[in-house]
């Protein structure tokens, strides 16, 4: 009974910091205001610069919709850089030269970890814009996408913009639950932001000045790692210029992209995604996602022994029971921004799954390879 004791007090002591923790999220998501976007006359030359493999079969879609942007066309330069796809993508975007298209090759013949830090770092090293606004090359966006955030820049002055993401056109129940726990994300980096933290946002919708790439030397120092073109350069920009990071909390800012279609390629997502942590030079942050690692796997340790001594059920009913309310609090704001309200009937089914998932992408991520875009990655 003293063991029963002691694990419920430490349990309890790691539900109450969760919660705490999920409140500074909704603290910092409210912080964020509904941006209006103004009708600031447009002077900012812009460069929006795409990264592209092997992505002939969704392409075409977001070139018509970067192609169709409202923003003024002598103000926006398009550049898209072929790296080393095997399929028609290059062919493809080279269709579009007429309607102000450029693209760019990658030409490297020693191999690398990080082709997409090389290619829009290429890209850079040629664009004429002051400001640089990167998406991915299975994206879409509205027509009024490129004008909000130039606009927002414009009126803010901030040296990076991270704007929203989400998915759309799901065709399951694992893409949607993808949905959900993706906004969640998207709302955690928002937050961040809103409580002047930066710690997180998402290269298919991220601006900042060419100026400050500069500055902060680019991507040297995080280069040799496959991913972190997004947190990692957002960390090094947030170092050199405080409070000049900003969130673009606007509908017409969102960019959309797929969920991934099986868990295999999910759990390829998740660990590069997390192969960043490594490279922190915050450590808050870093002590920051190993507690979460760890509120998680107690709840998993305490249901575990339950299954022995049933006194410890009624602790992971209770961790659970706190973790689900406050995190739908969270994200019924986040949803109702995002207009997806609905998927909030998944928060039972997600909450425990989301457990596992922490718990094994923790480790996972953190270690060994993992494959991206067809090749093998650290």
């Amino acid at each position: 009974m003293e063991l029963l004791k002691l694990i419920s007090l430490l349990s309890a002591a790691l539900t109450l910091v969760y919660g705490l923790l999920v409140l500074t999220f909704i603290k910092g998501w409210r912080n964020l205001k509904q941006i209006n976007i103004s009708q600031n006359e447009p002077v900012t030359k812009v460069s929006v610069i795409v990264a592209a493999r092997d992505e002939e079969l969704n392409i075409r879609r977001t070139i018509d919709d970067l192609v169709n942007q409202d923003y003024p066309k002598h103000l926006t330069e398009i550049i898209f850089i072929d790296d080393h796809s095997t399929d028609r993508t290059a062919e493809i975007v080279a269709s579009y030269a007429d309607s102000g298209v450029n693209l760019i090759k990658l030409n490297e013949d020693r191999a690398l970890n990080s082709y997409k830090k090389k290619a829009i770092q290429t890209a850079i090293g040629s664009c004429s814009g002051d400001l640089i606004v990167t998406t991915d090359a299975d994206c879409k966006m509205g027509v009024k996408w490129l004008s909000s955030v130039v606009s927002f820049y414009q009126e803010k002055g901030y040296k990076m913009i991270s704007s929203p993401v989400a998915y759309f056109e799901e065709k399951s129940l694992f893409e949607r639950l993808q949905s959900l726990e993706f906004l969640y994300l998207i709302g955690l980096g928002a937050s961040t932001i809103g409580n002047k933290q930066s710690s997180t946002c998402n290269g298919a919708n991220l601006a900042y000045e060419k100026n400050a790439f500069y500055e902060v030397g680019g991507f040297q120092g995080i280069d040799d790692l496959a991913s972190g073109d997004d947190e990692l350069l957002l960390h090094k920009i947030a170092a050199k210029y405080p409070g000049k990071i900003g969130f673009l909390k606007n509908r017409d800012a969102i960019v959309y992209t797929h969920a991934k279609e099986n868990l295999r390629s999910f759990i390829q997502q998740r660990k590069r995604w997390a192969s960043k942590s490594t490279r922190y030079k915050n450590k808050a942050i870093i002590v920051l996602g190993v507690f979460v690692w760890i509120f998680n796997l107690s709840i998993i340790a305490n249901f575990v022994t339950g299954l022995f001594i049933p006194g410890f059920l009624s602790v992971t009913f209770y961790q659970l029971l706190v973790k689900m309310i406050l995190e739908t609090l969270f994200l019924w704001d986040v949803t109702g921004f995002a207009q997806r309200r609905r998927l909030l009937v998944l928060i039972p089914a997600l909450n425990v799954l989301h457990i596992l998932y922490i718990v094994y992408i923790g480790i996972a991520g953190n270690s060994g390879k993992y494959n991206w875009k067809g090749r093998m990655v650290r």
